[in-house]
């Protein structure tokens, strides 16, 4: 039986976008390995085996985790690897590299770290991902940008493909009725006439969320009517909070925390917004436009893909905040002219699972030699 090794660095990475892909190995006859943090139950997978991948690249942790890879690709001799996530992705090509064995190896880059000007910082995480190019028979990605990078700099042996995504489940993100809107707003205590925005991401430096607090700050004195919620948890959620109280914002923005019902978040929202610094291909952009919000986002990789100016949303500077204050009104007003609910979501059907799934499982069958 062939053997398929399937890396991401957390288990929720797995369990949230990666299932369907999982399940078509399997139904293949493949012996499929799951491999991320910690040991959990995974659909689809006959076995699951957990590595001590650590954030910070130069972890000894890290290092440990390259033999604990090199041992089980030694054992198991797998047909194929399949990586996502930078730090999965260069922890277990390191391991190919140093264990003598010739699977093919699939890197999906859900977004480099690093543009190509960034200057002397872009080798830290450039220089791993050129030494793991030269295991790596096919390479995706997920923006123009990226797609440039790793052509530029010659990050993969074999093919280079530029996907979109891993495919969204729209069954999951069906508009809300009229009906439902108004229970949702009415549960979260938000009125008809208000106009709320949604962003959903980790607290983290790279989404910024502080940039966005200050902004609606500002707007929120020229618009009484505006409210924010800021989905997610993550290292700067209580500083967030704390914000968000020394500019008097308590009462407009709610942190409801890690949101599972994404479809009534976004179904008790007017926008959506991120002011992420560097993106891969956002799933929360297209969870939103699937549920036929207009958005507001950095113009960074990855949000350029999605947002049309005028049309789908607004870009701003990144970083900007007197630019997004003028993206966040014009959503507000509605200026422009901003496709409707119904054109939102068929923009962001082109990322759906039914037309992504198709061409992702066909990289890995086409290059079964």
């Amino acid at each position: 039986m062939k053997k398929v090794l399937y890396c991401a660095s957390t288990v929720s990475h797995l369990l949230n976008f990666h299932l369907p892909y999982l399940e078509a190995f399997h139904k293949a006859g493949y012996e499929v390995w799951a491999a991320a943090n910690e040991q959990r139950d995974i659909p689809f997978a006959d076995h699951v085996v957990a590595f001590p991948f650590q954030k910070s690249i130069t972890s000894p942790q890290n290092l440990r985790a390259v033999f604990a890879v090199r041992r089980l690709l030694r054992e198991q001799k797998f047909d194929i690897v399949s990586t996502h996530t930078m730090l999965a992705s260069a922890v277990v090509r390191a391991a190919v590299l140093l264990s003598g064995m010739c699977p093919r190896v699939f890197c999906t880059c859900h977004g480099y770290l690093f543009h190509d000007w960034d200057g002397p910082k872009k080798w830290i995480y450039l220089i791993p991902e050129k030494i793991c190019g030269r295991i790596t028979d096919v390479l995706m990605v997920m923006n123009r940008e990226d797609y440039e990078i790793a052509q530029r700099h010659r990050l993969y042996r074999g093919e280079l493909i530029c996907t979109r995504g891993m495919g969204l489940d729209f069954s999951r993100f069906l508009p809300v009725t009229p009906e439902e809107r108004e229970d949702l707003r009415r549960a979260a205590g938000i009125g008809l006439d208000e106009f709320v925005f949604s962003y959903a991401a980790e607290f983290s430096p790279r989404k910024n969320q502080a940039l966005l607090i200050r902004a609606f700050a500002r707007t929120a004195e020229k618009y009484p009517q505006a409210r924010l919620i800021l989905a997610g948890t993550g290292a700067l959620h209580e500083d967030c909070i704390r914000l968000a109280e020394e500019l008097g914002q308590s009462g407009r923005i709610a942190f409801p925390g890690y949101v599972t019902d994404v479809r009534g978040l976004y179904g008790k929202s007017d926008a959506c917004v991120s002011t992420s610094h560097i993106e891969g291909l956002p799933f929360n952009l297209i969870e939103a436009m699937a549920c036929g919000l207009p958005i507001a986002a950095s113009n960074v990789k990855g949000h350029q893909e999605l947002v049309e100016d005028g049309k789908t949303g607004w870009l701003f500077p990144d970083g900007d905040q007197q630019a997004l204050e003028s993206a966040l009104e014009r959503l507000i007003r509605r200026d422009g002219d901003l496709l409707p609910a119904s054109e939102l979501r068929a923009r962001a059907a082109e990322y759906s699972l039914q037309n992504v799934f198709p061409e992702v499982m066909g990289s890995y069958f086409s290059a079964r030699s």
